[in-house]
């Protein structure tokens, strides 16, 4: 069962993850600084379908109350979402190099143990 994982990391191209995570990092951050930042402009409003019989002035009011409603969950699952993306972009960079730094010490190690086997091999030489 672990086979398809060691392969599957195998693949993964990690000099280019690691290349990558700090950009990935920083359009998360710039995101979740542009959705906390007032619009700059406002656009025109889309003008209602009046249809036979205009709108009373209660309608409207309750469509004005509905659309701000909507708007404002939009605006809090928006800030969410990008809340989110952030902490997920941390963690990916986080992950990225702890990743990074077994990589490191795997091949530390592979030295080791390869200097190791040319001593027991030096010690039975004789």
């Amino acid at each position: 069962m672990a086979i398809p994982w060691l392969v599957a990391l195998k693949v993964i191209p990690w000099g280019d993850v690691i290349e990558h995570a700090p950009t990935v990092l920083n359009a998360a951050r710039k995101l979740l600084d542009r959705s906390k930042a007032p619009p700059a402009g406002t656009t025109a409003p889309v003008p209602l379908d009046l249809g036979d019989a205009p709108p009373t002035l209660g309608e409207l009011k309750n469509r004005l109350i509905e659309a701000r409603q909507l708007i404002d969950q939009q605006a809090a699952v928006q800030a969410q979402m990008a809340q989110t993306l952030t902490e997920l972009a941390e963690q990916n960079a986080r992950l990225v190099g702890a990743v990074d730094l077994l990589r490191k010490r795997t091949r530390l190690l592979l030295w080791a143990v390869a200097v190791l086997a040319v001593g027991v091999v030096g010690l039975f030489a004789r």
